[in-house]
């Protein structure tokens, strides 16, 4: 009687390849020399592409680019070994289609230990992350702090423009975030592994900004002692983000119109004519089509800008993300050696009550202040910054606190791990606040 043995079936090559083909999670293999010869079904089914189509040919010549985007470790010379890394990355599938992946990857080696190539499983999350946003699930979202249904939208807006690639013009107040945002949208498109280069129009001076942007010649101008690449050519094959574009002066935006309308352009001081391919993102805290009623940016250049536009809400509008933003921020501070322990209730309650006017960055700033006001690391009332603590004027805005749903209570115990008390405080109310409002949800 012959004895089955778990080796004895995967020392066969057709039972190890009925093996893999049997897996839910992609397969792909490729030697040193990045030529794929392993290729599984479910890897077909992800990617779209078939195993005629990829084996024995070089990874980055089948899909375009290389698979594992940025974090490939095969764009130059093949490393000497390679450990086990896991990460999330976007990939492009056959058809076009943009799916996010968690890739698994490890080195493979031969039976005297020599590194011989690379073995890859990944699994498609794209549908699981569009239902952790319907839900509500997500407090974070790349790089994006929240779970208000306000940056829920959002969150789901930014995973539509993954797939195309149409300018795109971000409004909001000060503080919001646009960068932020701008930056998710790269990061979540094809273009994620090109460059993403910001530029504020507001900051640079205007005989610098044709510049900055175009690049120059050595001798256009006094100063220019070398050929400088601009901001432009900087974004070739990524996205070139254009924050405050309302404070682009009448001249420039006349080059800029040229610029989007041919995807061509000339350094100062050059004749020779330079083509890009980049995306562009704008943003800024004005309303862009008052400013064209108003004269001060033009209608066409408006127009090629804004082809799909997007808001974000102010701080005010989303107060149920402020305990979570708080503590976001005191762990980054941790991380950066502060003592950071947590916001008294007391302090989290007025939080939720201030106006909050510089939006985020506002109160990153108070939890910054709270931090060197506190010895202990425990951010009290009196930490505060005194425009919160007093709130008048402007800031105050009266009115009833925002309501508890049911949603963002349950929610709030999932992220403290089922504590109630530390539920509280991520909502920002006292325990008897809390339980009170289970006890009217579950009648």
């Amino acid at each position: 009687m012959t004895v089955v043995t778990l080796e004895n079936l995967v020392t066969g090559q057709n039972n190890l390849q009925n093996i893999l083909d049997n897996m839910m999670e992609g397969i792909i293999a490729h030697d040193l020399e990045r030529r794929i010869f392993f290729f599984n079904r479910a890897a077909e089914k992800i990617t779209g592409y078939s195993r005629e189509d990829v084996v024995g040919r070089d990874c980055h010549l089948v899909f375009g680019s290389p698979f594992c985007g940025s974090k490939c470790s095969f764009c130059d010379q093949p490393p000497g070994s390679l450990g086990h890394h896991a990460y999330t990355i976007n990939i492009s599938t056959r058809s076009g289609e943009l799916r996010q992946v968690e890739m698994s990857v490890t080195g493979m080696y031969d039976e005297g230990g020599a590194f011989v190539g690379v073995l890859a499983a990944f699994r498609d999350i794209t549908e699981m992350i569009n239902l952790q946003i319907r839900l509500g699930e997500l407090a974070s979202f790349s790089g994006i702090v929240g779970r208000d249904h306000k940056m829920l939208d959002l969150y789901e807006q930014i995973r539509n423009l993954a797939a195309a690639d149409y300018p795109v013009h971000i409004t909001g107040e000060t503080g919001t975030g646009k960068e932020l945002v701008a930056a998710a949208i790269h990061n979540e498109s094809a273009r994620a592994d090109g460059p993403f280069v910001p530029v504020n129009c507001g900051a640079l001076p205007e005989g610098l900004l044709e510049s900055e942007l175009f690049g120059h010649v050595k001798g256009a101008f006094s100063g220019a002692i070398r050929d400088k690449k601009g901001r432009f050519e900087l974004a070739d094959g990524g996205t070139l983000f254009l924050d405050e574009v309302s404070e682009l002066p009448k001249h420039m935006q006349v080059k800029l119109l040229r610029a989007l309308q041919e995807g061509k352009f000339e350094r100062v001081g050059a004749e020779k004519t330079i083509c890009v391919n980049a995306r562009i993102i704008s943003a800024t805290n004005k309303n862009l089509r008052r400013e064209t009623e108003q004269q001060n940016f033009r209608e066409d250049l408006y127009y090629r800008l804004s082809v799909v536009p997007i808001s974000i809400p102010p701080l005010r509008e989303r107060r149920n993300d402020i305990p979570l933003l708080a503590f976001h921020f005191l762990k980054q501070a941790v991380g950066q050696g502060h003592k950071a322990t947590e916001v008294s209730e007391e302090a989290l309650s007025l939080m939720m009550d201030y106006y909050w006017p510089g939006n985020v960055r506002e109160l990153q700033n108070a939890i910054h202040y709270g931090l060197v006001k506190s010895r202990t690391g425990k951010i009290e009332v009196e930490h505060l910054p005194i425009e919160i603590r007093q709130m008048t004027g402007t800031t105050l805005k009266p009115g009833p606190k925002p309501l508890l749903t049911l949603e963002s209570i349950e929610s709030a115990i999932r992220m403290a791990g089922g504590n109630r008390s530390k539920a509280a405080k991520l909502l920002g109310v006292g325990r008897a606040t809390l339980y009170r409002s289970l006890d009217k949800k579950s009648k």
